[in-house]
């Protein structure tokens, strides 16, 4: 009745059309593979010919999604930023030029707004990249290319909210966004430099050298060290090993807090046993110019927290811990 409050609750019915709206938005989206045909590369050869900017369009959840692709290209080495139509028409057309490129995004093509401003667009001599659900739409029609993205049938049980038709068209704009950054050459560095403050940055920019340890807080004893040295020298570093190298500095083993446990086990004298004799031999190394991101991936391939760092001779430069790339917020 009107005024009582009503508990709500989901149903098992709720699971099977979840479940439902999965399935047809993920079959809309492969039905799209069919469709990278000439008229993509197409698209693709007049965004990378683009000497002026590429502006992206559309009203309504379109336009989220427009608003969506101009973000996944910027990010991804293509410059672009969203117009609405409707401020378009009143006046921000006037900062296009000829040298611009116009993807404009409707599912039905018939978008009054977008219609509103082709003939400008027209006039102007910029390229026009239409995205619609019908290719006999007015928008198709004037496009200079027109990439369809139409579906079956929405996942909306009633074919109102536009669900599979904005997932299609926000699955083309990403396939259009990788396609243009692989052509362009456009790799992880670059990336990283366009999000200089995330934490994707952060994995892609720093390198072992940034993090390392070295000089003074790099753990290391020679080969005819003792491991009662070792020991020491382990607690006096705390990175939870230490290296052992040659007269050349170069590598021959690493002693670990595992080791030690290890050795202790065996009742050893500390002070007469030489360390090279229970060291590990042929530790996992890094080169100090590799990024951070792949230390953390050696580490937990082969299960270990510490790595030492050497050059191209082997020679021992730095060493770091899985602590040292939380600290440096790699991981």
């Amino acid at each position: 009745m009107h005024g009582m409050n009503k508990t709500l609750s989901a149903t098992p019915h709720a699971l099977n059309l979840a479940r439902e709206v999965l399935n047809i938005e993920a079959a809309a989206v492969q039905a799209l593979v069919a469709r990278v045909d000439e008229n993509f590369l197409r698209a693709l050869n007049v965004i990378l010919r683009c000497e002026g900017r590429v502006i992206v369009s559309g009203m309504g959840k379109s336009g989220h999604i427009a608003r969506k692709i101009a973000a996944t290209l910027s990010s991804t080495g293509t410059p672009a930023y969203f117009v609405h139509p409707g401020d378009a028409s009143h006046g921000d057309l006037g900062m296009i030029t000829s040298e611009d490129v116009i993807i404009a995004l409707s599912y039905s093509g018939e978008s009054q707004e977008l219609m509103t401003i082709v003939p400008v667009i027209k006039r102007q001599g910029a390229k026009l990249i239409s995205m619609t659900g019908n290719p006999a739409s007015s928008l198709a029609k004037v496009a200079d290319v027109h990439l369809d993205a139409a579906v079956d049938k929405e996942a909306c049980p009633m074919g109102l909210a536009p669900t599979a038709s904005t997932t299609a068209a926000l699955a083309l704009g990403d396939a259009l966004a990788v396609a243009l950054l692989d052509a362009k050459g456009f790799g992880a560095e670059d990336f990283a430099r366009s999000h200089p403050g995330g934490s994707l940055g952060r994995r892609l920019l720093t390198h072992v050298r940034d993090i390392m340890r070295s000089g003074e807080r790099l753990p290391m004893v020679h080969e005819d060290a003792m491991l009662g040295d070792a020991i020491l020298e382990i607690s006096r570093k705390g990175v939870g090993m230490t290296a052992i190298v040659d007269s050349e500095q170069r590598v021959l083993g690493i002693y670990t807090d595992g080791d030690l446990r290890r050795t202790l086990e065996k009742k050893l004298d500390l002070n007469a046993t030489l360390v090279r004799s229970v060291m590990s031999i042929k530790p996992r190394c890094i080169n100090p110019d590799a990024l951070a991101a792949e230390a953390v991936r050696v580490m937990e391939q082969h299960n270990i927290s510490q790595m030492l760092v050497v050059d191209e001779q082997h020679q021992l430069v730095g060493a770091l811990n899985m602590h040292d790339l939380l600290h440096a917020k790699v991981i």
